[in-house]
């Protein structure tokens, strides 16, 4: 079914409006994929905050014109699938996911920074762990010389008591 103008006009601005909160945007054809497949990965984009739309590429293009998904213009041919997400990694991670247990999505390609990514790039950014896993293993980072500062004395402190003990014991028996 055709879209009118306005029809045409409210996409674009919807998708202008996503594009500008966005770090990433993947890109996948869809061709093959049963609606039931579909379903389940809108269902998944959902959950880690991805949005994904089947859009016209030329809708597409006038959307990003102007952006930093502007250069990834060259992508947007065949049927695809455009996944944007404000998280730098969540789009990647969701498609590529899904592309693991579904052959039928195939990832063509995305943007993130301005920079056009191929398919390993794609690959590549969603095999970055989460945001709340980086930091983790930040704050682990950080706490790690603490720990062991502390087991360090700790053992000190433990050595120095056994040492104290006997001598303490010994006193008396020798007053």
């Amino acid at each position: 079914m055709s879209l009118n103008r306005s029809e045409k006009e409210a996409v674009i601005s919807e998708v202008t409006s996503l594009a500008a909160k966005a770090q990433t945007l993947v890109m996948a054809e869809y061709r093959g994929i049963t609606v039931a497949n579909m379903d389940k990965l809108r269902v998944a984009a959902r959950s880690s905050g991805v949005s994904l739309s089947v859009l016209k590429n030329t809708l597409a293009r006038r959307a990003v014109a102007g952006s930093s998904f502007e250069v990834g213009a060259d992508q947007m041919t065949g049927p695809l699938i455009y996944g944007f997400s404000e998280d730098a990694v969540a789009a990647a991670k969701v498609v590529a996911e899904f592309a693991k247990t579904n052959d039928k999505l195939v990832i063509r390609g995305g943007v993130y920074g301005g920079k056009v990514l191929d398919v390993e790039g794609v690959k590549q950014l969603a095999s970055i762990p989460s945001k709340e896993v980086l930091l983790a293993q930040l704050c682990g980072l950080l706490m790690s010389p603490m720990s062991r500062t502390a087991v360090v004395l700790g053992a000190l402190a433990a050595k120095k008591g056994e040492g104290a003990a006997p001598a303490a014991a010994e006193e008396p028996a020798a007053a």
